[in-house]
């Protein structure tokens, strides 16, 4: 990743609304995301100004919002996105990880390696279509757009 301050995102934050208790291993995803995108990240506005920034993800009325904000925090910009382009390959996502922790619990590693390809092929997806779906508004890099499809996956949970 770059080191250029510039395209940084220096601190994250899931906007999840009232506390709900996730499941141990969605929230080790959740917190392994936020831990590797701090350690490395290429994140930037779209013509706008440098960074580093911050950033708040969460969903208001049925769409995905970036909340970008300077390092002080001031409202720089604030992206909205529909959810609907996300939800089939959130739930596909989620189906391929419940099959994923089944699966290592009495399958054979051959069923599991073959399982764990499709879950890692459906998260590529989702980040793909994430990348694209900011690409007017935020510039992110390809291991950026896997971390943050991961926090959007987190913010489907609920409870």
């Amino acid at each position: 990743m770059t080191p250029d301050r510039a395209r940084r995102l220096e601190n994250i934050v899931l906007d999840d609304g009232p506390v709900i208790r996730r499941s141990r291993e969605v929230e080790r995803e959740r917190e392994v995301a936020v831990f590797d995108l701090l350690e490395a990240n290429d994140f930037a506005l779209v013509g706008g100004p440098p960074g580093p920034y911050s950033v708040t993800i969460g969903i208001e009325e049925n769409r995905l919002v970036f909340d970008v904000r300077d390092s002080q925090g001031a409202a720089l910009e604030r992206v909205r996105l529909s959810l609907a382009p996300f939800r089939g390959i959130v739930r596909d996502y989620f189906t391929l990880c419940e099959a994923y922790y089944e699966a290592i619990k009495t399958a054979s590693l051959a069923r599991i390696e073959a399982i764990d390809m499709g879950r890692r092929s459906m998260h590529d997806e989702g980040a793909e279509l994430l990348r694209e779906r900011l690409a007017d508004a935020i510039e992110i890099d390809a291991d950026t757009a896997r971390r943050l499809f991961t926090l959007v996956c987190v913010l489907h949970v609920r409870g």
